[in-house]
């Protein structure tokens, strides 16, 4: 049993930091209140209250502005910005709700710190239930902040912030029309036919079998693909959106082929969709010794020498793989088309 007999003695040249217990700190309290220059000057608050309606005003005529553009421009009209390139419909319509949406946030945010009472409120910490006497002085308390906040007294921000808000909900209700009508078999089809040339993505060549060393991976498309942009840039991007390839070569040793794909490669050179089967992320970020395909959105990952299965991650199919064969010239070529949709889940398919 040890007592303080059997305590070490600490020694007068024994070092150490020696913990001193400080005062508690005194409750400074609140700093003092400095009025604003809106509290003090009539003419700055009014300015600022222009401000404010001025940008709920502006949001307003950004929504009406979407609406427009949704009947206005062409469904097929194209914006490019040197090698990149966008839908002018939709990215006119995502400007200007998401510039009302902004100016809506920033008149708020002025409102608050200009116009509204800025003094510094304390309470102590209370039961999570409440009295009734504390709902009815939380009501007095909101009753309060609406008269404080110049909600109905300034009447320009209030009808100004109700027109904001009252015509964002035009865009959502015209979208609607874009529901129909319905695709039909276009989900399940791609420009991928019997013939058509594996090219590269980047140089638009086709590829032999030769170009191709063990382990290397190659973006690809279908040769058909690139003279669709002459004739209708959305049809090229739809069209690559779901035509977009991988080739990948591995050693014939390695391969776990499926029943009825034992003639889906050439020498180990196989082909798989470049589409994600989880939300259709494109994907690419390939690891040479385990042959497995990662998707950079929700880290799917498939097997490429076992028919492209899932083996981590929320996708819930294997990549559809292309048929390949060799033409008389000795270019890669399809088979055929997919022998599946490509890409996500869609209600059609389950």
């Amino acid at each position: 049993m040890s007592d303080e007999k059997n305590l070490p003695v600490k020694s007068e040249d024994e070092h150490g930091t020696a913990v001193e217990v400080a005062e508690p700190i005194p409750d400074p309290g609140l700093e003092p209140h400095e009025p604003r220059i809106t509290d003090i000057d009539p003419k700055a608050a009014d300015r600022v209250e222009r401000q404010v309606s001025g940008m709920f005003g502006l949001a307003t005529l950004l929504v009406i502005g979407s609406c427009v553009a949704y009947f206005a421009i062409p469904r097929d009209s194209i914006i490019e910005f040197g090698p990149l390139s966008g839908n002018a419909n939709n990215m006119v319509i995502g400007l200007c709700i998401g510039l009302a949406l902004f100016l809506i946030g920033a008149g708020a945010i002025q409102w608050a710190k200009k116009l509204m009472v800025d003094e510094e409120i304390s309470e102590e910490r209370h039961a999570a239930h409440s009295s009734p006497q504390q709902i009815a002085e939380i009501t007095e308390a909101f009753q309060q902040g609406t008269a404080e906040s110049g909600f109905t007294r300034r009447k320009m921000i209030r009808n100004s912030l109700i027109g904001a808000l009252g015509v964002l909900g035009l865009p959502a209700i015209i979208l609607l029309r874009d529901l129909g009508p319905l695709p039909g078999r276009a989900l399940y089809n791609t420009i991928w036919a019997k013939g058509i040339r594996v090219v590269n993505d980047v140089t638009d060549r086709p590829i032999k079998p030769s170009d191709l060393v063990v382990g290397q991976l190659v973006n690809a498309a279908p040769a058909n693909l690139a003279p669709l942009q002459e004739e209708s840039a959305v049809e090229y991007q739809n069209a690559k959106a779901k035509a977009a390839v991988i080739v990948v070569r591995i050693k014939p040793s390695e391969i776990r082929t499926k029943p009825g794909r034992e003639n889906w490669g050439v020498d180990g050179i196989l082909c798989y969709s470049k589409i994600c089967t989880h939300v259709g992320c494109p994907i690419s970020l390939y690891e040479q010794t385990t042959h497995h395909v990662l998707c950079p959105c929700h880290q799917s990952t498939f097997d490429l020498s076992d028919s492209a299965k899932v083996v981590f991650g929320p996708a819930a199919r294997p990549l559809p793989q292309l048929p390949l064969a060799v033409d008389s010239e000795g270019y890669l070529v399809a088979q055929s088309g997919f022998h599946e949709p490509v890409g996500p889940s869609f209600f059609e398919r389950g």
